[in-house]
């Protein structure tokens, strides 16, 4: 904490990106962002931040009494959990003739971002703001330069106890080491562990990436390890839930609960015939698809969350949410072409039991598997800075129709046609404007194949759905 003679020298400071003065002492919320912001230090000056309460912008002071019950209320921001991770900072009380101070010094976080109430603060010279975006990713860049990944840090009040190492021992180890070595290897257990980042000797206990991957009770420590599943009858989730489930534990015995999960309670079949005397089997999603979708939310997801990884079914799609966005050299004008790893430890466990393979091939796969199952391209939300989310659309193979004498088309040949018309509709078209991207010459037959099972399948909107039979009518691709 800073002397007397510091602190009056800080009253009078041009540096005013690291002194904020203030008269009043009611306003929590202005505390709390300002020692949010010092935290971050975006201008990384690794100098300490000054919250200084009973001064005046000029520095004067403004006769301010400090008692008890301020001290208590401003000390307490440290440890109410408004600001995470915690900030580091300590309070003193200093009094003159001319009244009292109460002085905030705040240390730069070593992990930024920190966030008040889920926003990022930062001090742009005398003025306190919300990080763009691009700030973020500076602050989040400061991170990873400062200290190892999350998934490599110590999990703090764990011990053996709380890992199942008989799985590790018997299971895991002999899958990426090889047998010879692995034999000949005599060191103890937390040494074998600590050589592939799952055990922190410093500290002596296992890593998050430990507990996240083998831990008995992983969600005890780690509120967010989960998989929340819910399954809606409608199109939203004020629809009626038909189903819901929580799968929790380690990844290594959620993962085969998922691809199992995905198989039994997800993925449906139905026959669609494709001539007179032939049926095609038709599945709503591509079993292998979903389990790349959700290996890879598994892997990619920010663990420091409290938010599960979600999937919610609806009638039209299914929605897939995992806590954190795109990491590192990963930029939304860049993906899925760069990839980075947040979870590296996790990541290189997962390609060890043979649930990824970290060529950065995953995306591709998916929508090559959707593409083969005439489902419409996946969508992936990557503008969200904390959350990633992919919505896919069942097959549109599904809808085919019949125009009352035979199928003249393949399955395949309607679903590519369907898949055309969805694409040409990001702007409102008019069934003649479709017709002729399509090259279709009959009217009744071009509405009736491809146009109404869009429509009620949810991929395509009418601009006027009051009067379907305007003149004026046009389809435009559904919003979500």
């Amino acid at each position: 904490m800073v002397t007397r003679e510091e602190l009056l020298t800080l009253l009078n400071s041009t540096e005013t990106y690291r002194i904020e003065r203030t008269a009043s002492i009611t306003n929590m919320d202005k505390f709390q962002e300002a020692i949010c912001a010092f935290s971050n230090d975006l201008p990384n000056s690794r100098k300490k931040g000054y919250l200084i309460l009973g001064a005046e912008d000029n520095g004067s002071l403004s006769g301010l009494k400090v008692d008890d019950n301020l001290m208590k209320k401003v000390a307490g921001i440290r440890s109410d959990g408004n600001i995470l991770p915690l900030p580091m900072m300590s309070v003193e009380k200093f009094e003159f003739n001319e009244g009292d101070l109460l002085v905030v010094e705040v240390s730069p976080a070593l992990l930024p971002p920190v966030r008040y109430r889920g926003r990022t603060f930062i001090r742009i010279g005398p003025r306190r703001d919300i990080a763009t975006e691009s700030e973020e990713r500076v602050l989040l860049e400061k991170r990873t330069s400062y200290m190892a990944t999350f998934d490599a840090m110590p999990c703090f009040g764990t011990s053996l106890k709380d890992i199942d190492t008989s799985f590790i021992v018997q299971e895991y180890l002999p899958q990426i080491i090889d047998p010879e070595i692995l034999i000949q290897d005599k060191r103890p257990l937390k040494e074998q562990l600590a050589s592939i980042h799952l055990y922190d000797m410093v500290n002596d206990c296992p890593t998050n990436a430990c507990i996240i991957l083998f831990g008995r009770n992983a969600s005890f420590f780690l509120h967010g390890c989960y998989v929340q599943y819910v399954h809606f009858e409608g199109e939203d989730n004020g629809s009626e839930i038909l189903n819901e489930r929580q799968i929790r534990g380690s990844l290594y015995t959620v993962l085969p609960k998922l691809e199992s999960f995905v198989k039994d309670a997800i993925v449906t079949a139905r026959p669609v015939p494709i001539s007179m005397l032939r049926e095609q089997i038709v599945f709503n999603y591509p079993e292998l698809a979903l389990r790349e979708l959700l290996m890879n939310a598994c892997m990619h997801r920010d663990y420091q969350s409290n938010m599960p990884i979600r999937i919610y079914q609806f009638s039209n799609r299914i929605e897939i949410l995992n806590a954190g966005g795109l990491y590192g050299e990963a930029r939304p004008e860049n993906f899925p072409t760069i990839n980075d790893y947040r979870n590296p430890v996790i990541a290189e466990a997962m390609r060890g039991m043979k649930y990824v393979n970290m060529f950065n091939r995953g995306i591709q796969r998916v929508k090559n598997m959707l593409a083969e199952n005439g489902n419409p391209e996946p969508y992936f939300d990557v503008s969200k800075i904390t959350a990633f989310e992919v919505t896919i659309r069942p097959s549109l193979s599904l809808n085919l129709v019949s125009d009352g004498e035979k199928v003249t088309k393949s399955a395949t040949k309607s679903t590519e046609m369907m898949n055309e018309v969805i694409d040409f509709c990001q702007q409102p078209r008019s069934l003649t404007e479709i017709m002729k991207h399509l090259q279709l010459k009959h009217r009744n037959n071009a509405k009736s194949r491809y146009v109404d099972p869009l429509i009620e399948g949810g991929f395509i909107e009418m601009t006027i759905p009051d009067k379907p039979n305007s003149r004026n009518q046009k389809y435009v691709r559904a919003s979500s």
